[in-house]
């Protein structure tokens, strides 16, 4: 028969594994979590519906959330308010040389958005090289009118700057 001794001994170095074996995992988690947003520094912002993109150009500036870029290379991410096939046949024309644009008819960037058609209240940040989702909110306008885009333009840049210092802890 096993001592109480022994079996307590026992009891005890399984509960420190496995408090070893949870803290690494936090601690993996917590890195992989931190690498989402911690290093995106420039954003490049694509056109939204109703004019969206401006306000949310503008706060992202006015706040200093992040830097907006005017040439989509020079970006670490974009924001946008769809994505889908539509999303990245637009990123592969932004992304794709410019001698190639050029070389083909109809290529150009248009703000097919701008009239209401696809936004209905998402905004996306997407790794421009990854083109994975990396921080998403909804914020649907109740009007479209220019208090009501400001509005909700402040509150997906004040909920993206409060996440961006969530990962910087």
């Amino acid at each position: 028969m096993q001592s109480a001794a022994s079996r307590a001994s026992r009891l005890v170095e399984r509960i420190i594994k496995n408090m070893k074996c949870f803290f690494l995992a936090v601690i993996l988690t917590l890195q992989v979590w931190a690498t989402g947003l911690a290093g995106v520094k420039t954003v490049y912002v694509m056109p939204m519906a109703n004019g969206l993109d401006q306000y949310v150009a503008s706060r992202l500036t006015i706040e200093a959330v992040l830097v907006v870029v005017t040439d989509p290379q020079k970006a670490d991410v974009v924001i946008t308010d769809h994505v889908g096939q539509g999303f990245e046949e637009s990123l592969a024309d932004l992304y794709a040389g410019k001698a190639d644009a050029v070389d083909k008819p109809g290529t150009e960037f248009a703000r097919v958005g701008a009239h209401g058609i696809r936004g209905q209240g998402a905004a996306f940040l997407v790794d421009r090289k990854t083109h994975e989702v990396i921080w998403s909110t909804y914020e649907r306008p109740k009007r479209v009118n220019p208090d009501e885009m400001k509005r909700a333009a402040d509150r997906i840049v004040s909920r993206l700057a409060r996440s961006i210092k969530g990962d910087a802890k």
